[in-house]
């Protein structure tokens, strides 16, 4: 299957997003704008932040791309938060841009951290425990079948907080997405 994006791209692109500073905003900015002229026509200009809750972690999400097979988005809290990454039929690699992102597997005796700038990638069927400790965002791509990513995204939406309006920005967003590259042709 083609994909559009590169995730080592994508990660150069936050490093220096990272090594630049600023505000969040400030490296959100930047990092649309680099990936507009590398991918043109695929990036969200909309800076639209929506509540996610998913495996028990509350964070906030700006999406940059979306279509049937990648997204490209900006997650995090500013105040932390902890949950399960869930286990897909997609890649998802995260770069931190702000504070630290800590993960462990079921077998793992000790924690990863990652820190601004770091990678960390979850792997087609993996899944993983994280946490934020504290103000945390990240650079989120995922490539595979993204749909069947979205129960997941949504479920405690409908289970534990009831709350249809993230839902029903999250899916507002994601067709408007997903049609846009459907009609460009260029998924």
């Amino acid at each position: 299957m083609g994909y559009i994006f590169d995730p080592d791209i994508l990660h150069d692109v936050a490093k220096r997003a990272v090594d630049e500073g600023g505000s969040l905003r400030d490296k959100v900015s930047r990092i649309r704008t680099e990936l507009s002229v590398l991918y043109p026509d695929h990036i969200r200009h909309e800076d639209e932040w929506v509540f996610n809750i998913a495996g028990g972690a509350l964070g906030q999400m700006t999406i940059l791309h979306a279509s049937l097979t990648e997204y490209i988005l900006v997650f995090g809290s500013p105040i932390g938060t902890q949950g399960y990454s869930g286990r897909f039929f997609a890649e998802d690699y995260f770069v931190v841009l702000e504070g630290e992102h800590w993960t462990f597997a079921a077998g793992d005796v000790d924690r990863r951290v990652y820190r601004p700038g770091e990678r960390t990638v979850l792997s087609r069927g993996e899944a993983k425990a994280y946490r934020m400790p504290d103000r945390c965002y990240g650079l989120e791509y995922a490539r595979g079948f993204i749909p069947s990513m979205l129960p997941f995204g949504l479920a405690d939406s409908f289970s534990s907080t009831l709350d249809p309006i993230p839902v029903w920005n999250t899916m507002r967003i994601y067709t408007r997405a997903v049609v846009g590259e459907l009609l460009r042709g260029k998924i």
